[in-house]
């Protein structure tokens, strides 16, 4: 285990930035978290103090509405970083972080991080990329809502979900997003009955196939310009 382990925080950006003793120490202060599927590990409005990195399994980031509905914001696989806005702005939690499937998780404190992000710039800009990709994929989300019709949204959230979780087989794109119908349509943002009219749409012309919590993408092109 420590050596699967080590293999994925070795992808991490946030390693990928230190060398090989500096990975070592931060390494050392790394406290394992371990999840069962809907399990919450921490709630929006929690004070925050610690970064996680993903080791195996699924993590869904989400936000609630004044109403109650809810917003699925991400969902975060391997080698994935979240948590780290509170390293630069201390505060509450911004969203709730839920275990889609059963989840190991790295969890490295702030005091443990500040030393290499003050004696480290790399390190520092590392974090800071990872928050700029993250505003800019809410600018993207947002310009999506606006500009973009249902399908073309689901097409998208599709194709994310294949570059994170896509292995090729010989009928296509395997895609096991482990993520309910209702799951889907909150990432989506849209109803869940929408959603599913516009995968069926999808799979009748051919494009993909539906299966319990994946699908297989059989035609990613066409995806890709129905995403556009």
């Amino acid at each position: 285990m420590v050596d699967e382990t080590n293999e994925v925080l070795g992808h991490a950006p946030l390693f990928e930035a230190l060398d090989e003793e500096g990975g070592a120490a931060l390494r050392a202060s790394i406290t394992e978290v371990r999840l069962g599927r809907g399990q919450t590990l921490f709630s929006e409005g929690d004070e925050g103090d610690r970064l996680y990195v993903v080791i195996s399994g699924k993590v869904k980031l989400t936000r609630a509405a004044v109403d109650g509905r809810e917003n699925l914001v991400s969902v975060l696989g391997p080698s994935e970083m979240f948590g780290e806005l509170s390293l630069f702005d201390p505060g509450p939690r911004t969203a709730s972080a839920v275990a889609v499937t059963d989840t190991i998780l790295a969890g490295l404190g702030h005091e443990d991080l500040r030393p290499f992000v003050y004696g480290q710039p790399e390190v520092a800009i590392v974090l800071l990329k990872a928050l700029a990709r993250r505003l800019r994929k809410t600018n993207d989300v947002m310009a999506d809502l606006v500009f973009t019709d249902v399908p073309g949204r689901v097409a998208k959230a599709l194709l994310d979900l294949a570059d994170k979780f896509g292995k090729e087989g010989e009928d296509g794109l395997h895609v096991h997003h482990d993520l309910t119908q209702e799951e889907l349509a909150q990432l989506v943002g849209a109803s869940r009955e929408t959603v599913n009219k516009a995968l069926a749409e999808f799979a009748l012309r051919g494009w993909l196939r539906i299966e319990a919590k994946a699908v297989v993408l059989m035609d990613v092109e066409r995806l890709r310009r129905r995403a556009r």
